[in-house]
């Protein structure tokens, strides 16, 4: 059996990875893959406390199905603007974007 500080470690690094990929990169879509990883990381910390806090009940794996359903649709919703972005400033460089600014 796998101990729960493997999971834990791998899921920080998950995570790690996902909010460096955040802070860093300045395309849109490199932005949402990163949450999509760090959204990831959380739902291996929920599928391994289930797993070893209470191995007979699938709680756990419920949360990560509901986070995976908000992922989709973080994702569907996220395209969709970055389309229009697109569309309208010829670029999704996060950088020469100033359409919010006033």
């Amino acid at each position: 059996m796998i101990p729960l500080s493997y999971y834990l470690t791998l899921s920080a690094i998950l995570f790690g990875i996902g909010l460096i990929g955040v802070l860093l990169r300045k395309n849109a879509i490199a932005i949402l893959f990163s949450v999509e990883i760090m959204l990831n990381s959380a739902n291996l910390n929920l599928v391994a406390f289930s797993k070893y806090i209470t191995p007979s009940q699938a709680s756990g794996q419920m949360f990560a199905l509901f986070v995976m359903a908000i992922a989709a649709a973080e994702v569907a919703v996220g395209l969709a603007i970055i389309l229009m972005i697109y569309r309208n400033m010829q670029s999704i460089d996060l950088d020469k974007l100033n359409i919010f600014k006033w």
